[in-house]
């Protein structure tokens, strides 16, 4: 099962912001995310939610599906709920990530077809 890399996201956003050359509060008026939480996910103490994460992969431009790394442990968590699931949970988080993760390739494929007719 693929999960969202707290580490990975947390380098790759902080590396993102200061290369642009924004602060976290800039960040943050730009995904409508406070501040705080900004500096919370460069922590790795919080974890966004998946509209956060697009707010944030877009005004930073980087693709959020990298942030995902295989994970082969038993014991899954639920970003927005930060617990451990049940069988029959995890396997509908796996199901949702997938989902999530393939609507995120049609969405780029179909950006890309519409870039090259213009």
């Amino acid at each position: 099962m693929k999960t969202l890399s707290l580490r990975k996201l947390a380098q790759k956003i902080k590396f993102q912001r200061e290369n642009l050359g924004y602060t976290q509060s800039e960040l943050g008026k730009l995904t409508n995310i406070n501040r705080i939480m900004i500096g919370r996910i460069e922590k790795e103490t919080y974890t966004p939610s998946i509209e956060q994460l697009e707010a944030i992969s877009k005004t930073l431009a980087f693709d959020p599906t990298e942030m995902f790394v295989n994970d082969n442990s038993n014991n899954s968590f639920v970003a927005l709920r930060s617990e451990t699931l049940g069988e029959q949970e995890q396997k509908g988080v796996e199901t949702l990530f997938s989902m999530m993760l393939a609507i995120r390739k049609q969405i780029q494929l179909r950006s890309s077809f519409i870039n090259e007719e213009k």
